[in-house]
C-alpha cells in the first residue's frame, strides 16, 4: 500500500536567475513508497536530493521557495496544508534523520529533554512516562547503557552515538515514513555499516516506508529495495535496486557505477571520475542537463528535455530519461560491491 506519493514536485526559488525567472532547483520529480518498502535517492552534491524531502516535509522558508505539485500522504495533500496542520504530520507521520546530528541536537539540552519534549508537548506523556519512553528507544537502537544516556549532553557522545540518538527521536512518535538524509556522513566504515543496518532493522520491524538519502551508491546497495538516481533537480532513472546494478542505463548512473571502488577489478591508481561538473541551477544548458558532461551526447540532446520513459526491454519499474541508451554490451558487469 503506498503510504507516500509525490507528483510533479517543483522547488523555485525567487533568487532569479539570468533569464529573470525563478531560480528552480527540484523539477518535475515524481516518485511514491510503500509501507515497509525502502527507497534509495542517489546524486552528486547539489543534485535536488535533500531539497526534494524538505519540500515535502514543508521545511522550507514559504518566503524564500515556491512549491508547486502534489505530496499525497495519509489522504492528504500535504501541500495544501496550514504551517499549523503541518506541524502535525511531522514526526507523528514522516519521520527525518537529518545529516549532522552534532548540528541537530541542541548543545545546551541534555538527551532526555530533547527527545521527550515532542512526547510531551504533542501525546500528553507525562515526565516520567516520558523519560520511560525515551530510555527504551535508546535501547531499542542500541545505545549502551540507554537510562543513564538520557542525563548526557550531545559532546559527550560519539559520532555513532549522537546518530542513533537523532534515529530513535525520529521513530518516537511511530512515523509511517523515515526519511533518512545522509545519516552516516562522517561516520567511519564499521559505524556507518552499523547504523545503515540498524535502520533497516527498523524499517522491517516497524513496517515504516524509508526514504535514504546518499551520494554513495554503495550505501544503498544492501538496504533498498528501488532507487531513484537525481542529477540536476530531475530524477534520470528509476529502477528496483538489483536491476539498477546489473543493468545501470543512463549515461550518468553508469559513471556512477564506474566510480564505485570495485574489488574484482585490477588495482588501479585513480578512479574514473566524471569530467566538470554539475549545472549551475541559475543558468542550466538548454535540453538534457547532463549534456555537457556526457561521453555519448549528441546533438538532439540540446534539443529538448526528455522524459522520464520506461525501458522497453527491461524489468517492471525500470525508467530512464535517455532516449538514446544503448542495451548493455554483452559480457559487461556493471555491478558494484554490495553489503
Amino acid at each position: 500500500m503506498t503510504v507516500l506519493e509525490v507528483e510533479h514536485l517543483r522547488v523555485a526559488h525567487r533568487g532569479h536567475n539570468q533569464a529573470g525567472t525563478p531560480l528552480e532547483t527540484v523539477r518535475d520529480v515524481s516518485f511514491s513508497v510503500a509501507a515497509g518498502e525502502s527507497l534509495g535517492v542517489v546524486g552528486e552534491s547539489g543534485c535536488g536530493k535533500s531539497q526534494t524531502m524538505l519540500a515535502v516535509l514543508r521545511m522550507l522558508a514559504p518566503t524564500g521557495a515556491e512549491i508547486t505539485g502534489r505530496v499525497h500522504f495519509d489522504g492528504k495533500d500535504l501541500t495544501a496544508l496550514t504551517p499549523r496542520q503541518m506541524r502535525a504530520v511531522r514526526g507523528s507521520g514522516i519521520g527525518l534523520v537529518s545529516q549532522d546530528a552534532l548540528s541537530a541536537l541542541n548543545p545546551a539540552m541534555t538527551i532526555g529533554a530533547q527527545m521527550a519534549e515532542p512526547l510531551i508537548h504533542y501525546d500528553g506523556f507525562s515526565r516520567r512516562d516520558a523519560a520511560a519512553r525515551c530510555a527504551e528507544l535508546l535501547d531499542l537502537v542500541g545505545l549502551p547503557g540507554a537510562r543513564e544516556r538520557l542525563r548526557s549532553h550531545p559532546h559527550e557522545l560519539s559520532g555513532g552515538m549522537r546518530q542513533r540518538v537523532l534515529i530513535a527521536m525520529a521513530i518516537s512518535r511511530e512515523p509511517q515514513v523515515l526519511i533518512a538524509d545522509e545519516p552516516t556522513t562522517a561516520l567511519d566504515v564499521t559505524i556507518q555499516s552499523q547504523v545503515l543496518q540498524l535502520i533497516d532493522r527498523l524499517r522491517k520491524d516497524l513496517r515504516m516506508a524509508l526514504i535514504l538519502i546518499t551520494h554513495d551508491l554503495g550505501v544503498v546497495a544492501g538496504v533498498t529495495d528501488r532507487i531513484a538516481v537525481m542529477y540536476a533537480g530531475r530524477i534520470v532513472e528509476t529502477a528496483p535496486t538489483t536491476a539498477l546494478f546489473d543493468h545501470p542505463a543512463h549515461p550518468y548512473t553508469r559513471a556512477l557505477m564506474d566510480s564505485i571502488p570495485r574489488m574484482d577489478r585490477p588495482r588501479v591508481e585513480y578512479l574514473p571520475a566524471i569530467p566538470g561538473f554539475p549545472p549551475d541551477p541559475a543558468a542550466p544548458p538548454p535540453g538534457c542537463a547532463f549534456r555537457p558532461r556526457c561521453p555519448a551526447a549528441r546533438a538532439e540532446c540540446e534539443d529538448s528535455v526528455p522524459g522520464l520513459l520506461p525501458l522497453t526491454s527491461a524489468v517492471p519499474g525500470h525508467a530512464v530519461r535517455c532516449p538514446f541508451t544503448a542495451p548493455v554490451p554483452a559480457g559487461a558487469d556493471h555491478r558494484g560491491e554490495r553489503s
